[in-house]
């Protein structure tokens, strides 16, 4: 069965418990929490998760996180339906040249021959802006005002800027911003395609036009609805959007570390090294039709990859064909793969990234979307 077979309504406010996913197969892994940076008050507890003991360190009492202002809670609690894919839900024109963003904070640049900053990876955001902020600030990378503290740090946003939660578009600037004050201190900070990139920018460009699914007749418009697409995130899409979300890589490796967005093998459809996907995806972006976008979002829409006795193998083949020795991902929510979802309706507990495949994979998803947490991590996690 594909994604688009699976049709389903989008999360809502307040719509009820979500009952708990049978899953077939269980990986066998572990969570991992960053040591938190000085200065921020933690309730360190330890407990065990299928015979692995983990460190679980939760969120300050309101009132003491950096300047007063606990994360904000999720917005959405989670429906009564079972987990599923997301299903398949538009040419782009010329480049148009991005706004110049200003920069606050500029650094000195590095000294000939000085090493690179520490690397950090962030899961999908889903439009939670409040949360993104609140977790960016807990490790040092942003400022009281939203403004890139971090000097020389190195970040990579795994994908999913957008859809379920109330602000996609504030999340895409703040990122952009970012990037640029980043650049002046001599770090960085980019982002990978999503497959919510894919459907938010077919939702853009195609609209209702028809795509012939197997799930018979639907559209780029109605899939992104069906999927969280917030009505004021298409509304306030702007060119420069578009050009900077077009232009984002489908995968990297930084450090050893293979960072994709979706825990899916359907990269190795697209070319044998990342410059060749990477390439593959933004001339699809540029040149192909509709049916090509459709099938490439409904591609990097699969899930699970990594999970169970075959998991293993699906990171050791992409390991050996685009390098590296871990495979970092974003996509699927944790609480889905580990198939620890509380029966009665309560948020899931989330206490870190969650290492599987004997170790060759490491899930970013938190599940910000359903109550879960929004994850920031240093790599590499030991």
């Amino acid at each position: 069965m594909t994604p688009e077979d699976l049709f389903r309504e989008p999360e809502q406010p307040h719509s009820g418990p979500r009952p708990r996913q049978d899953l077939d197969v269980l990986p066998q892994g572990s969570y991992f929490e960053p040591a938190a940076p000085a200065g921020y008050p933690y309730e360190e507890t330890y407990s065990t998760y299928g015979g692995a003991r983990y460190l679980e360190q939760h969120w300050a009492p309101a009132g003491q996180f950096g300047t007063g202002a606990a994360p904000a809670p999720g917005h959405y609690a989670p429906t009564g339906q079972a987990p599923h894919e997301d299903p398949p839900t538009i040419e782009l024109g010329p480049p148009i040249d991005t706004p110049p963003v200003e920069v606050h904070f500029p650094y000195p640049q590095p000294e000939p021959g000085e090493g690179p900053g520490p690397l950090f990876v962030i899961g999908d955001v889903h439009g939670y802006l409040d949360e993104l902020l609140a977790a960016l600030h807990q490790q040092g990378l942003i400022d009281t005002e939203g403004h890139w503290s971090a000097g020389r740090s190195r970040i990579w946003f795994l994908g999913d800027f957008t859809d379920r939660g109330p602000d996609g578009i504030g999340v895409i600037d703040l990122v952009m911003q970012l990037a640029a004050e980043a650049a002046a201190a001599g770090g960085y900070c980019r982002a990978l395609m999503g497959n919510h990139e894919l459907l938010f920018l077919g939702a853009s460009r195609y609209g209702d036009e028809a795509v012939q699914s197997t799930a018979g007749t639907a559209s780029f418009l109605a899939a992104w609805r069906l999927n969280g697409g917030q009505q004021h995130d298409l509304e306030r899409l702007q060119p420069h959007h578009i050009s900077w979300l077009s232009r984002l890589p489908a995968m990297a490796l930084e450090d050893g570390h293979l960072l994709l967005h979706s825990d899916t093998t359907a990269y190795l459809e697209y070319g044998e090294t990342i410059a060749d996907v990477n390439d593959a995806v933004h001339a699809l972006l540029a040149d192909e039709g509709i049916d090509e976008w459709w099938d490439a979002f409904r591609k990097f829409t699969k899930r699970f990859a990594f999970r169970g006795q075959a998991g293993t193998m699906a990171a050791q083949e992409l390991l050996a064909v685009y390098g590296g020795y871990r495979v970092v991902h974003g996509h699927s929510p944790i609480p889905y793969l580990t198939g620890d979802q509380p029966e009665d309706g309560t948020p899931p507990h989330v206490p870190g990234p969650y290492i599987y495949a004997d170790e060759l994979a490491i899930a970013m998803d938190g599940g910000v979307t359903m109550d879960g947490r929004l994850l920031v991590a240093r790599l590499p996690l030991n």
